[in-house]
């Protein structure tokens, strides 16, 4: 990538620049996310967490209402919608000026979400599988978080490819990507793309990492997701190495430190 080039994303007409990592904190309005420590419901709760991302270094505030973990029930579209409209009523409340992105696979979520409280980003979990997604992200004019579910990196490379070609098609300028670690892959194969993630960078667009506490980091170890910090900072470490712009994470001061850390490592190197 040419030394010039920036990488940077529309946010309602304030421009996010990524000429540092930063740091998007993870808030589950869902009673049963895989780590049980990160689920927030009631009002206090979730104004706390609010705050507490925003106060330990976050830039991004992700709010998911639908757990996605394998193995885990998907919830009707229903209950996800409520549980999305409560948590933003008070993210918004708490902190209006913040970025907030919405992490939901339902085009009708992200349209009630930008339409009642402008959320900033869409963050995609499901490689664009609803139909109606793409051309409603083309519509609503937010950025969009596009995740891949593809085992290995060149699957990955050409899901993109044409997937982004689709977005632009539909005049979707704003596109972040997500290489989808612990999404349609095994331990190894996480490993194998973490170790090739570099190459994503072909396609000048910032890129997101979701690796917090997860499988990759669990099994590996033998431990589980209350004793997997000190891994998942190894892993980002890596990945921000590798070009991450965005850090997806349960724990905010921590990842917010190890891209202060990176960040000034790449500087000086440049």
């Amino acid at each position: 990538m040419p030394a010039s080039f920036q990488k940077s994303i529309n946010v309602r007409g304030r421009l996010l620049v990524f000429d540092k990592p930063v740091v998007m904190g993870i808030l589950n309005a869902t009673p049963d996310s895989f780590f049980a420590s990160s689920r927030v419901q009631t009002d206090d709760a979730i104004a706390a967490r609010t705050h507490a991302i925003l106060d330990e270094g976050g830039t991004i505030i992700d709010v998911g209402g639908c757990s996605t973990r394998p193995g885990g029930d998907v919830c009707d579209a229903q209950t996800e919608m409520e549980r999305v409209r409560h948590a933003l009523r008070i993210v918004r409340r708490e902190a209006p000026d913040a970025i907030v992105s919405v992490d939901t696979f339902r085009a009708d979520v992200a349209k009630m979400a930008v339409e009642e409280f402008d959320a900033d980003i869409i963050n995609d979990v499901s490689e664009g599988a609803d139909p109606q997604m793409f051309a409603t992200v083309a519509r609503l004019r937010r950025p969009y978080i596009l995740q891949s579910v593809q085992p290995d990196l060149k699957g990955v490379m050409l899901s993109f490819a044409a997937k982004v070609q689709r977005l632009e098609d539909l005049g979707q300028n704003d596109i972040i990507l997500d290489p989808g670690f612990g999404f349609g892959k095994d331990v190894d194969q996480n490993y194998a793309l973490l170790s090739q993630m570099d190459s994503l960078q072909v396609f000048q667009r910032p890129l997101l990492v979701g690796m917090s506490r997860k499988r990759m980091a669990r099994q590996l170890l033998g431990t589980d997701a209350d004793h997997a910090l000190n891994a998942t900072t190894s892993l980002n470490t890596i990945a921000l190495m590798k070009g991450a712009d965005i850090v997806r994470v349960h724990d905010v001061r921590e990842a917010a430190e190890c891209c202060a850390i990176v960040g000034k490592l790449l500087h000086a190197r440049q």
